[in-house]
Order: structure tokens, then sequence, then C-alpha cells
């Protein structure tokens, strides 16, 4: 597998994607973009498990379900989500001009938006913004910066890799949004993915699963979710290779590229977590099931106080025990072992004399690791988040102010 220098969602052949200035954020910025196939693809998603879905979401669930799709567009500064039938007429309409552009049928586009929940969408500049949108092979980035919303930095990238006996060369390539509103199971992220493989349906919505399991289900910001969440993947098979399947030739490498490319992007939405300075790694090993150790992970790497201790560099482990024990996940007190990265705090349930200063200098780096040992089974686990500081509670306060 390589890492494609620069990759994005546009990386893989037959995708183009292009943003403008709608005018629907405030400031000289691009806030509304397109990303198309040049033939129709295999579509599948993951979206919101909000029981208050907006209305772009229901659009996709509605017309993503006959597993065909051809272009996504999507907008930033307003989330269009409750906002009754006016916002589900509006999202219909933006498929509806999406489509005459592209010449595809309205069913044919997804629709994303990410913003202001309870504002309806400025129609007149989203109309005139899609007219003036131009797809091209070097628009992923464009579309990359169109999405973000408080993110500090761009989230792509792509891989391309050989599949299994050397028959065909396949790229995938992905970007996202997030930095906010971010709890597993999904969160306030938009993600887009494309890969230029022939993939058989049924097999790329368990790709998709599999790989949203380890990675966007798996990071945690501040415990809020969305009504807008969606992770979308195409798949336009311009690559030419034989059609995957699960079990079948090229399928373990697929599934191994997909999970790096949503790991990648995962990891970087924790990274920018809003004010966050710090990304958070847990890992839970020893656990009786996979479920009981992300379980545990989540839990940990959620808790405010152990964000708020690895914010001030405080090794006070006790926060992270005390996160544990409220977890749910099966344990016996007296086997469980901690580690900051290296250094053991804790043995057999046990606290351990330690080196206070060479702890703070842990917490002190930009990434900081942890784990936990439960040695009951062979569940295993990684979570990632970020540390809290006073600036999202800056950021958060003034949001629509």
């Amino acid at each position: 597998m390589k890492t494609l220098s620069g990759g994005t969602v546009t990386s893989p052949k037959g995708f183009l994607a292009g943003a403008t200035r709608a005018g629907l954020k405030t400031g000289d910025v691009l806030d509304l973009g397109i990303l198309y196939s040049e033939v129709s693809c295999v579509a599948a998603g993951l979206f919101t498990t909000s029981r208050i879905k907006a209305a772009p979401v229901l659009w996709c669930q509605k017309h993503i379900a006959a597993g065909k799709s051809q272009a996504i567009i999507a907008n930033a500064g307003c989330a269009n989500a409750c906002i009754g039938e006016q916002g589900l007429a509006d999202a219909e309409e933006v498929a509806a001009i999406a489509a005459r552009k592209l010449g595809l049928l309205p069913q044919q586009v997804l629709v994303a938006s990410t913003g202001v929940i309870g504002t309806a969408l400025p129609m007149g500049l989203v109309r005139n913004g899609i007219e003036k949108v131009t797809p091209s092979r070097e628009g992923g980035h464009d579309l990359a910066r169109a999405i973000t919303t408080t993110d500090t930095f761009l989230k792509e990238t792509g891989v391309q890799v050989m599949l299994e006996h050397g028959e065909s060369e396949i790229a995938i390539g992905g970007i996202a949004k997030g930095a906010g509103m971010i709890h597993p199971d999904l969160a306030t992220l938009l993600c887009f993915l494309t890969t230029d493989a022939a993939v058989e349906p049924d097999f790329l919505k368990k790709a998709l699963r599999k790989a949203a399991d380890v990675s966007f289900h798996m990071i945690t910001i501040d415990g809020d979710t969305s009504p807008n969440d969606s992770v979308i993947i195409l798949a336009n098979g311009v690559a030419g290779n034989k059609i995957i399947e699960s079990g079948g030739r090229g399928a373990q490498g697929f599934e191994k590229a997909l999970e790096e490319v949503c790991l990648f992007l995962a990891k970087s939405i924790a990274r920018d977590g809003e004010g966050a300075t710090k990304l958070i790694e847990v890992i839970v090993d020893g656990a009786l099931t996979a479920a009981q150790a992300r379980n545990g992970a989540r839990t940990v790497v959620g808790s405010p106080l152990v964000k708020a201790a690895v914010h001030g560099s405080d090794p006070n482990w006790g926060r992270i025990i005390a996160a544990l024990g409220r977890s749910g996940v099966e344990m016996t007190e007296f086997k469980i072992d901690l580690y900051l990265d290296s250094l053991c705090l804790m043995k057999a349930g046990c606290a351990l004399p330690f080196d206070h200063e060479q702890a703070k200098s842990i917490l002190d780096r930009a990434e900081v690791p942890i784990r936990i040992c439960l040695n009951l089974g062979d569940g295993t686990a990684t979570a990632w988040g970020c540390d809290l500081s006073e600036e999202y509670v800056t950021i958060n306060s003034e949001y629509t102010t």
C-alpha cells in the first residue's frame, strides 16, 4: 500500500470536484462544493444515529438505498436541520439543480450540509453557487476546504494498493470535516470517500461499516452528535479490476486500504478538536470481548476529567481508573495494569511509585498514549480524543455570535 502525496477525494480515477464561495459563511471562504464521478457508482453510506435527522440525511438515506449514486453536493454554514417540510423541499431542490448541471437524475445526487441548526438554506445563494462550481481533477482540495466549519486544517488523504495476485491497482481517497460535536457512532462529521475499484454493493456496505467501527466510531471530542453526520463512499469501477466480493480476491486488500484512509481521517478529526492542544490515544486490551474493550476505551478517552488532566499535564491517573470503572466493562480490580506510554502507574490493581516529572513529560507531548490491560481475555480496542481546554468553551460560547 502506498500513501499518495497530496492524496484527496479526486485521487482515484474518474472523480472530479470543485467548490465556490456561495456566501453561506461570512468572509471570503469556500462554502459549497460538488463531488462528481464521470460514470455511475456503487454507493454506501452511514448516517447519524440521532433521532433528529437533517433533511440532507433523510434525502441520502432514501436514495442511497438503491446502491447507485454519481455525485455529492455539500455546503457549510447551514445545517438545513429542524426546518420542517421546507428543509426537505430545499434538499430536494439542491439535488435537482446539481443534477441538471451534471446531466444526472436528482436521485443520483446525494446531499450533505453542516453548520448552524435551525436556519433555512438561503436558496438564492445556493442556486447561484451551484452554477459557479466547475468540477475538475484538481478540485478535491477545494472541496475539502468548502465543507469545514471550525476546523483548523484540512483532512484529506489517498492511498494506492495493488490487489491480491497483482491483478489490478486501485486507489481510495477521502476528505472529512469535524472539530466539535464529535462522539462515537458518528458525530458532527462529514466524510466523503471515493475509489476507482469495482466492488459488489453488499461488500462495499460491509467494508465501510467495518472500517468505520475502528475509526469514526472510536473518536470523541465532547460527547455530542448532530443531525447531519454522514460518511459516504462512491466506487466507480474505473480501475477495471474484477468485481471485489466478500471473501473473494482483492477483498482483504481493499478492506485494509479503506480502513487506513478512515483511520487517518478519524484521527485527524480527534487531533483537531475545538481548542485542542493534544491527541489522546487510549488502548484497552485483555478485555473479555472486543466490544467491551471498545466501550472501555471510548469511556476513558471521553471523560471530561481525563481530558482536563491531560490538558494540564497532571498525572492524576485515578481519573482514568474512575472512568474505566463506570464504563460497564467486566473487570477484576486486582488484575488491572495501567500505563502512560511505557510508564507503569498501576500493577495488578495496586498503585506503583513513579517519577512524576517523567509522567508529566509524557503528558506534555502532542500525542498522549494511555494503555489499560484488563488481563481477562483477548478483546482489544483503541479510541482517540483530545484534551479539554479553555478555548473549547470560548469557541462554543461564541459560535453564532
